[in-house]
């Protein structure tokens, strides 16, 4: 998969992603959607997704980049941030 520029790519991406791997229906899923409150996505499971969306920024994602996020934008800026770089 070719590295993903821009936020609405981005985005649109992450819901690909929680979709097939985690199952969540893309219909419940907002830029304000909170990956633990309203997803239940657990450590292991947080754990998964940053190696999913390992690929999308070019393989060069640190869990650090995660630490702050909460909600799917958080998620989309963090992805955006580390894509600007590479």
């Amino acid at each position: 998969m070719a590295a993903v520029q821009t936020p609405d790519e981005i985005y649109e991406q992450v819901v690909a992603i929680l979709h097939s791997a985690f199952d969540v229906d893309p219909a419940t899923i907002s830029p304000s959607t909170r990956l633990f409150d309203d997803l239940d996505i657990d450590s292991i499971d947080a754990v998964d997704l940053i190696v999913r969306l390992k690929p999308l920024v070019g393989g060069n994602l640190s869990p650090e980049a995660f630490r702050s996020v909460r909600t799917i934008q958080d998620v989309v800026d963090a992805l955006a941030a580390v894509a600007k770089q590479n």
